[in-house]
């Protein structure tokens, strides 16, 4: 089987016209031959699984797969875990665009740091705004003020500003301890070695997870020198069911890895 050196999958649940940007925006910023990219299918009811796979992307490197139901955000990057032979593996979200060849440099960027086993870019909305996505670990207090920060301000404001690292200097590359699901680099062989995401997390706080266990096997960074654009919907924030959701795996997540403040 040939050996890549960097991979990078997206996992879509509905939403064709998104996904085809996203892959759009890859294969045009990503020169050469030396990655593949899957794009999965979670069985999306409005039929984009089956649009994907007849899409002519005109190029080879693109490979669709459908999946027969709904296996949530960690199964369904898993579904994959098999395929892969590079040394560097990308998880990107579908509302991810990317504007140059940020992937070979962050790849190599990995690679020439063996310390590093994570690392995220910095993501900016479409209008330009920075997204505060790199963070501290997770504790109760900190997600409840994340939620309730653009409603009261105040404390919750001043801790929200904590927990996404605002008192840091983020314009340097700099450890952090909650790297985004949204747009992460990993080592293949920390991902296949830490058995990729937790399958019992349906969606939500998985990467918080994926995280912490990768800092077991190094450390994880932010790298500001690397930019993408990020719609970041936040639909927990507008679907109760969804909210719901979050809760359970905000639950799971304290459960395993308990509700006070440091790292592993």
């Amino acid at each position: 089987m040939h050996k890549n050196r960097y991979c990078v999958k997206i996992a879509r649940y509905r939403f064709y016209d998104e996904v085809c940007a996203a892959v759009r925006s890859v294969l045009a910023n990503t020169p050469g031959d030396d990655f593949a990219l899957y794009v999965v299918d979670n069985a999306s009811p409005d039929g984009c699984g089956p649009r994907l796979a007849q899409t002519d992307f005109g190029d080879v490197r693109v490979q669709v797969i459908c999946l027969p139901k709904n296996l949530g955000f960690g199964k369904g990057h898993n579904s994959i875990m098999d395929r892969l032979t590079s040394d560097v593996h990308f998880i990107l979200n579908p509302d991810v665009i990317i504007h140059d060849d940020i992937l070979p440099q962050m790849a190599q960027w990995l690679l020439d740091h063996p310390g590093v086993v994570m690392a995220t870019p910095q993501l900016y909305f479409p209008d330009g705004r920075i997204q505060n996505l790199p963070r501290r670990k997770p504790t109760p207090w900190l997600l409840l003020a994340r939620q309730l920060a653009p409603r009261f301000g105040g404390v919750m404001q001043k801790a929200d500003e904590h927990y996404t690292m605002q008192d840091e200097d983020l314009t340097i590359p700099r450890p952090i301890e909650f790297c985004t699901g949204s747009f992460a680099a990993i080592r293949t062989d920390v991902f296949k070695t830490i058995g990729g995401f937790d399958p019992e997390y349906f969606m939500y706080v998985e990467d918080a997870d994926l995280t912490q266990r990768a800092l077991r096997q190094g450390l994880v960074y932010l790298l500001p020198q690397f930019t993408a654009t990020h719609a970041w919907h936040r639909d927990p924030m507008r679907d109760a069911g969804k909210f719901k959701m979050q809760l359970k795996s905000m639950g799971r997540y304290f459960k395993k890895w308990g509700i006070g403040k440091g790292n592993v």
